[in-house]
């Protein structure tokens, strides 16, 4: 409905003016509470992993996981999808987890602490009723949490609160605490894993580089004396010093010395294989863990593409999707057939070419129907009638829609019964 001129500035709202004006809800309040110039909530990393360039390789199997739908659906007896249960726990894993996330943050949050400490716990922050007194309660926000302490039916747990903005600690029952471990853990985890090995040779890398690109000379000076007593060594000592405000002061770095003394510049470092060494980790780990260069730049095939799914991304999935059913559904919801499933697009990593051939095939065996392929290749739904129906597009039907099959012929070839009969 269109609104009149008079109307828009009876009702006109500027952010900026609402600030000023003393009214009763404001825009602006004058305390939010804690203030932070970063995002408090953001992963930091521990351990030296911040200091090494493992943690692209943890961001692209983040985004990865990530990208699969987990969703709350319920299945029949067979294990067979029959439809989702849009509930609030659904609402959490798909379009917003807390206040702070959504969905497909959470689940990269998951992958990123969990890589990093091994195990992360998923709690439920907002629910319906205590659910430490009372079973069934519905789930309206999920938060991660970094592990501090192991007890036999609790875990102690830093975890975020979005009401003061801090990182607060939280003991939880493990009963409804999702604890999500590393399926790579014996390789990214253990103090002596290909990973932590990886880690220690790129920090003693930097290191060394570090010294390298620190700026000293290092300079040897020769004196055309022997510098036994305590008066040579004073002189020695001067003499340094000398040189080394005439290479600081000066503009250029430059500085005399006397014929008879002789100076040698130590400009090479002590040679040492910790590049190969690390070549080498680089190259094992991306084996351990199904990872080939061309997952990184765009350019690896589908083999290499379903390898990488099978060995890497899967096996984390799966272990997200049975945790969070053992904990965040009852057993009474389990026996009727509900459940916590991840769904991937195979389309995705088909080239142009061929989904052509694909959508025919998907649509003449009765998988797809016209308007989900259309879905598929990022267009509208078709509003025609036949668009939804999934059948066979290439066999005609009858006045009453039933499919009309050819009849068989003879393998005598004979056009009728009274022919097969006379032979």
């Amino acid at each position: 409905m269109a609104t009149s001129f008079r109307d828009r500035l009876a009702h006109a709202w500027n952010a900026f003016r609402a600030r000023d004006e003393n009214v009763e809800y404001q825009y602006v309040y004058p305390d939010l509470g804690f203030i932070s110039t970063q995002n408090p909530m953001r992963i930091s990393f521990s351990k030296g992993n911040e200091k090494s360039i493992i943690t692209s390789v943890c961001n692209r199997i983040a985004m990865d996981v990530a990208g699969f739908d987990f969703q709350h659906i319920k299945v029949d007896k067979d294990g067979k999808y029959l439809e989702t249960v849009n509930d609030s726990l659904n609402q959490c894993l798909t379009v917003e987890a807390n206040k702070d996330q959504t969905g497909r943050n959470l689940i990269s949050d998951i992958v990123m602490s969990m890589f990093d400490e091994g195990a992360v716990a998923v709690i439920p922050i907002d629910t319906s009723i205590n659910p430490n007194e009372f079973g069934g309660f519905n789930i309206y926000s999920l938060r991660t949490g970094k592990i501090i302490n192991w007890y036999p039916d609790h875990v102690r747990v830093e975890v975020y609160n979005d009401r003061t903005g801090r990182r607060e600690n939280l003991l939880v029952p493990k009963s409804i605490t999702a604890i999500i471990e590393n399926p790579l853990y014996s390789v990214m985890n253990e103090p002596n894993s290909t990973y932590k090995r990886l880690v220690r040779k790129l920090n003693m890398l930097d290191s060394v580089d570090e010294v390298a690109a620190s700026g000293k000379l290092d300079l040897i000076i020769q004196l055309p004396y022997v510098i036994k007593s305590e008066a040579r060594r004073q002189e020695a000592e001067k003499r340094r010093r000398d040189v080394e405000t005439q290479l600081k002061g000066n503009k250029y770095g430059i500085a005399y010395t006397d014929g008879t003394e002789k100076i040698t510049q130590l400009n090479r470092p002590v040679d040492n294989n910790l590049l190969t060494q690390v070549q080498y980790l680089i190259k094992l780990l991306f084996n351990q863990l199904g990872l080939t260069e061309g997952i990184f730049d765009g350019t690896a095939d589908e083999r290499a593409m379903r390898n990488y799914y099978d060995r890497t991304v899967e096996p984390i999935v799966l272990a997200i999707t049975e945790e969070m059913r053992r904990k965040f559904l009852t057993k009474t919801a389990r026996t009727q057939g509900h459940t916590i499933a991840a769904f991937r697009d195979m389309l995705k990593l088909v080239p142009a070419n061929e989904l052509a051939n694909i959508a025919d095939t998907f649509s003449r065996n009765e998988i797809l129907t016209a308007n989900e392929l259309r879905q598929v290749l990022g267009f509208r739904p078709s509003s025609a009638p036949q668009a939804d129906e999934l059948r066979n597009k290439n066999m005609p039907i009858d006045k009453t829609g039933s499919i009309q099959h050819p009849e068989p012929k003879s393998d005598l070839g004979g056009d009728s019964d009274e022919e097969t009969e006379e032979i």
